[in-house]
């Protein structure tokens, strides 16, 4: 059993971990809560996604440290897994007596976490709170609405979850803007990055090709879909080569398609130094990935997101990102209008490298005062 929250006067936080995207999260905030004595942050993996590629390479590019705690939760439907996770997270959070749990993102890890926190009455920190694509049907959706609902301190990357927050009824005590702790992981290791020259490994020229990412399931389990989004893409492909590190799910949905001809060049899965590498140099990425188009945005390279919609309006409104939909004449119409007419993009505020830091001060605020 170990001892309680508070050791020699360091507040235990247990931080929550399970897919690719939350450990680009967590990886600043892990260092800035190490740096000092008031906090002992304990890492918890769920195993939502567990290989080589899809975690363990994240965890060597982002100098995170081996999780305390490792779950080794199911795959299977969204409530197989989540009640599997919750089942194995209890006894996790039992044992350690944190005083806060910290989720980030909106996997079934993170409610999963979040609901086992809430009913044995310990504060949940929300890192990503607030995001909304008003869209139900995506599961993403139902985990952000419930996770913001039972959190305690609500960390906002963009002004719109402000907005969002404050209308669902939120007091606006609990809902601190901080930025965005995807783009302190992408400033701090971007160097890095474009050092391992990943474009030439690949036999491309930098600014020369585009880059590729679909996983979500409303894309790829649905044939149609599919077909519809590489119909696009391979015709674009004819003119600017493009690159496709390719998800599991996504491959084993591709070898019951046929693709016309085209320049379309399927990889295997990316660490995140590689990936990132790779997409910095890029001439466009066509995406829809949640974090790829805030990436994006900061890098100033042009996206296309292959969805209806998106949470993270800012990307549009600042950034480079473009919904293009996920209908073949859509993208085409999308990409036609972008070589017309190009992108420009700010940054938005506060993507400056720093989320981390402002997290830790509102953490030291809630329990030091």
């Amino acid at each position: 059993m170990m001892p309680p929250s508070r050791d020699e006067g360091a507040v235990r936080l247990l931080c929550v971990a399970g897919a690719r995207p939350n450990f680009m999260k967590l990886a600043p905030l892990l260092a800035e809560l190490s740096g000092g004595a008031r906090f002992a942050p304990l890492l918890v993996h769920t195993g939502q996604h567990f290989d080589d590629n899809m975690s363990g390479a994240f965890f060597r590019d982002l100098a995170l440290p081996e999780p305390d705690f490792f779950l080794g939760a199911a795959s299977g439907s969204h409530a197989r897994q989540t009640a599997d996770i919750m089942q194995r997270f209890e006894p996790v959070l039992l044992e350690t007596c944190p005083a806060a749990v910290v989720v980030v993102g909106d996997v079934n890890s993170t409610l999963a976490c979040a609901l086992v926190a809430a009913k044995l009455l310990t504060p949940v920190f929300h890192v990503e709170s607030g995001l909304r694509s008003f869209d139900r049907s995506m599961p993403e959706e139902i985990n952000r609405l419930l996770t913001d609902a039972i959190s305690t301190l609500l960390f906002v990357t963009e002004e719109s979850g402000v907005r969002n927050l404050e209308a669902e009824g939120i007091d606006s005590s609990r809902i601190h803007l901080v930025g965005n702790l995807m783009i302190d992981s992408l400033l701090r290791h971007l160097d890095r990055a474009r050092s391992l020259r990943v474009p030439e490994r690949l036999g491309v020229a930098p600014g020369k090709y585009g880059v590729v990412t679909l996983h979500r399931p409303s894309n790829v389990d649905q044939q149609d879909s599919l077909v519809e989004i590489l119909t696009a893409l391979t015709e674009i492909s004819r003119e600017l080569p493009l690159l496709f590190p390719v998800h599991p799910r996504t491959r084993r949905q591709l070898e019951q398609v046929t693709l016309p001809e085209g320049d379309l060049r399927l990889l295997e899965p990316l660490g995140y130094l590689d990936f990132l590498g790779l997409m910095a140099d890029a001439a466009a990425v066509f995406t829809d990935s949640g974090g790829i188009q805030e990436e994006t945005t900061v890098l100033g390279v042009p996206c296309f997101t292959l969805r209806e919609n998106t949470e993270r309006p800012a990307t549009i409104t600042h950034g480079t990102n473009r919904l293009a939909g996920i209908r073949r004449g859509s993208i085409l119409e999308a990409w036609s209008a972008f070589r017309r007419q190009g992108a420009e993009s700010r940054i938005p505020p506060l993507w400056d490298g720093r989320a981390a830091a402002r997290c830790r001060e509102v953490i030291e605020r809630y329990f030091f005062g």
